[in-house]
């Protein structure tokens, strides 16, 4: 956890209000788009990130702040999307990977459209819990163990699926079977 999350939370804890604001400031875009991500809808995410933090806010008492607050914060963010989705009555979460290319992928040579085209084409092909964990590990640069804890499973479960989906994506765009 950063120094200055440490002191906002802290901040919070004794009720001041202008540290949670700050908090949000710092960590909503971040939340934007993984909630855009899962939901494929600008106005379901940004539901999704305003109860997120009132959940945060509510529950900020109970966080320890020994540990990382970008961790806690993002199961917050996932369950809540989870809730949210299920409330829709949608079945499968669907992950928008339009900015997941920005950061996987970096051309130097910005006219090469088709292999970004293709990489997303591929993406767009894995399945829901590959898609998923991608996202967290890519986008928004969550070590394994940290996503291990937000998704509650095992950290040798998360790097399978990450072996898995990168295995995938391979194929899909016509590798070998090796990684």
């Amino acid at each position: 956890m950063t120094s200055q999350d440490k002191k906002l939370i802290k901040k919070i804890k004794k009720g001041n209000q202008r540290a949670f604001k700050q908090l949000y400031e710092i960590h909503s875009n971040y939340a934007l788009r993984t909630a855009y991500a899962i939901t494929r809808n600008q106005s379901d995410a940004s539901d999704i990130v305003q109860e997120t933090f009132i959940r945060v806010y509510r529950n900020i008492d109970s966080f320890d702040v020994s540990k990382p607050f970008k961790p806690w914060f993002y199961q917050i963010l996932i369950n809540e999307s989870k809730r949210y989705l299920k409330k829709m009555s949608q079945v499968e979460m669907n992950v928008e990977f339009e900015h997941v290319l920005d950061y996987l992928f970096y051309f130097s040579n910005e006219g090469d459209m088709s292999i970004r085209e293709d990489i997303e084409w591929g993406i767009e092909q894995l399945d829901e819990i590959h898609r998923l964990v991608i996202t967290l590990k890519y986008l928004n640069g969550f070590s394994v163990k940290e996503i291990a804890e937000m998704l509650e499973v095992n950290v040798n479960t998360i790097k399978s699926r990450l072996f898995k989906g990168r295995k995938q994506l391979k194929l899909i765009l016509g590798g070998t079977n090796n990684e």
